[in-house]
């Protein structure tokens, strides 16, 4: 570089990778998006949904599919309440729940999750049905979805099919879902008091060393306590659930669940954070996530006394 800019240091130094060409298909119907992918030989199609992990994968060659089917004209751009149900489509950008004051009001901790995403032009494009189908260990959804009771609803060749959220998760970039099905709708039984809490290097646009997701789901009733940043995905943790024995849990019975919820829980050190500080932040996180979700409670306020 020459001129008056020649002493200023290139902004991206990354090397240009090899340009991937693919054809862009987008169906009309789900039935006609299903059928594309039931005739595509295997790793020859990928699904776009936001596209921001798959246009990422292509740029660093971790993808390289002939075709990309794009959802963005299926009809399922949507949220929908079905009493205390809620309906979410898998198309729909997360940015449209977090500026959704019932969602806020009624699933507090699932709003946390989805504001705690990456910046808001990145929930602009990001979708729950994505965050499912790449099924990442440190994303902050999916403990919240797990902890919530949520459900998927799946279409392929054989119609629709439903299943808890905790049978459709397997592995990073790998779920339960056939090579010819999609991800529909993500169901919210009914409306709990939740919290979800994270730890971060940086709070924007980093990925969470630990994710937290606490909620009560009086239907049941019972605790629903979920970890993210575990291999090889977020999980639940009955055992420090089988803890909580009430609604609203003495402080000695939050402190033990924190505990054994740090003893349980399966963490590998990496490039983000070792194992034991791992540990060290889910006692912490688990007792502040509980007493957050217990003060959310309709009626009094805080946890009940101890039995002398």
């Amino acid at each position: 570089m020459s001129g008056p800019f020649a002493h200023r240091k290139a902004i991206n130094r990354r090397p240009v990778g090899v340009c991937v060409s693919f054809q862009l298909v987008q169906p009309a119907t789900p039935d006609e998006a299903v059928g594309l992918l039931a005739k595509a030989p295997a790793g020859e199609i990928s699904v776009l949904g936001g596209g921001t992990d798959l246009l990422f994968d292509i740029d660093q060659g971790r993808a390289s599919p002939r075709q990309v089917l794009s959802l963005r004209k299926l009809p399922w751009r949507y949220a929908r309440w079905e009493g205390a149900t809620l309906v979410v489509g898998s198309t729909l950008p997360l940015r449209a729940l977090e500026m959704d004051r019932r969602v806020q009001q009624q699933l507090p901790g699932l709003w946390e999750a989805i504001r705690d995403v990456g910046s808001p032009a990145l929930r602009s494009r990001a979708t729950l049905g994505g965050n499912v189908g790449r099924c990442a260990p440190a994303s902050d959804l999916l403990p919240m979805l797990i902890a919530l009771d949520a459900r998927v609803r799946i279409l392929g060749p054989s119609g629709v099919r439903e299943h808890p959220i905790d049978l459709v998760l397997q592995e990073s970039r790998k779920t339960s879902l056939g090579p010819a099905e999609l991800i529909e709708s993500i169901i919210f039984p009914s409306a709990a008091p939740s919290c979800y809490v994270w730890q971060r290097v940086q709070p924007v646009n980093d990925i969470s060393q630990v994710g937290v997701a606490t909620a009560f789901l009086p239907d049941a009733p019972h605790w629903r306590i979920a970890l993210g940043g575990l291999q090889p995905r977020a999980r639940r943790l009955s055992e420090a659930e089988a803890v909580l024995r009430s609604a609203r849990p003495t402080h000695l019975e939050q402190e033990l669940a924190a505990q054994e919820a740090a003893r349980r829980a399966e963490f590998v050190t990496d490039r983000r954070a070792t194992e034991s500080y791992r540990r060290r932040l889910v006692a912490v996180m688990v007792r502040r996530a509980l007493q957050t979700t217990v003060e959310r409670m309709p009626g009094p306020r805080g946890p009940r006394k101890a039995a002398r």
